[in-house]
């Protein structure tokens, strides 16, 4: 595993705890030796997850789409910054450039880029780790709602398998390295 794609919101939230959070991973990354791809800003957990990593000598790949430069407010001081067309060539240069996927808090855009690549996952279009920060249970409803899906049906357990939650990055990088490349048979 080199690089793993970061999914957090451009935003910091309401609690100070999500961006310290973000610090935290951005730094763990960078001591890993493991290279951050996120959605290239400079403002909220995204710029903090960038700036600790930067800060402790690691590489960070962000890839923005061209309408969100100034909303986002694009990062510039990355190791590299790709600007692309739309979010679906942000999505798709992200995934390749990754070899696992984090998500840290964040809103409706965190959620269909981990959804996306979850179902990518069920699709066996790759085979790469998927997980959640727990910081402070803010996945902890979803978790629930998962388990849900999965009760009723509408998820078989090898596709609930395929996300990991846990309130410690460690323990998920740690997981992210035993992790088995196989792709799941979505009907199996």
């Amino acid at each position: 595993m080199r690089r793993v794609c970061v999914f957090c919101g451009s935003s910091a939230g309401n609690s100070s705890d999500y961006a310290e959070e973000a610090a935290k991973v951005g730094t763990l990354l960078a001591e890993r030796g493991l290279g951050v791809v996120y959605g290239g800003a400079s403002v909220g957990l995204m710029g903090a997850v960038a700036d600790a990593a930067l800060a402790a000598g690691g590489e960070v790949i962000g890839v923005i789409p061209k309408h969100l430069m100034r909303v986002e407010i694009a990062h510039h001081n990355l190791t590299e910054l790709h600007v692309v067309e739309d979010m679906h060539e942000r999505k798709a240069t992200m995934a390749a450039l990754s070899d696992a996927f984090l998500a840290l808090p964040g809103g409706a855009g965190t959620l269909e880029e981990l959804f996306e690549v979850w179902t990518w996952a069920q699709l066996g279009l790759h085979a790469k780790p998927i997980g959640l920060v727990d910081s402070g249970g803010y996945f902890a409803k979803l978790a629930e709602f998962i388990d849900h899906m999965s009760a009723e049906g509408f998820l078989n357990r090898a596709s609930r398998e395929l996300i990991t939650i846990d309130a410690d990055p460690a323990a998920l990088l740690d997981a992210f390295e035993k992790h088995d490349a196989v792709p799941v048979d979505k009907w199996a």
